[in-house]
């Protein structure tokens, strides 16, 4: 059974840092792609950023660009979500998705994969 787990969510400031965990089990995911969402209150899902096996291919989503870093670390099956100079309408709740393909992409649709969601709310 595969779940996905997020951890570090929580209350910053605005200008402020987090930096979001999410561990996979019951399968490997080395060679499959990672993604972060997001969902605002009243608003629909948005992309965040994705990563790719190998790490070389990182899609960001043009609102977060240059303020968050995707990361992965395959020995541990985790992927990382760096949130910098953080503002209040970073806040959400934070998934993180896994694909069966090494494609990033943004669409939601295309993950097999979701953990529950990490609340991260930035005041300002």
């Amino acid at each position: 059974q595969v779940q996905l787990v997020e951890s570090g969510g929580g209350l910053v400031q605005a200008g402020g840092s987090l930096r979001l965990s999410c561990a996979a089990s019951g399968r490997t995911f080395s060679s499959n792609v990672l993604g972060w969402f997001r969902t605002a209150p009243g608003k629909d899902r948005e992309f965040v950023a994705a990563i790719s096996g190998d790490s070389g291919n990182t899609p960001y989503a043009d609102s977060v660009k240059g303020r968050f870093t995707i990361s992965r670390d395959n020995a541990k099956n985790t992927v990382y979500l760096q949130m910098n100079s953080l503002k209040p309408e970073d806040t959400a709740v934070y998934y993180c998705a896994a694909r069966s393909s090494n494609t990033p992409t943004r669409w939601g649709f295309a993950y097999d994969y979701w953990g529950q969601g990490t609340q991260v709310t930035v005041s300002s």
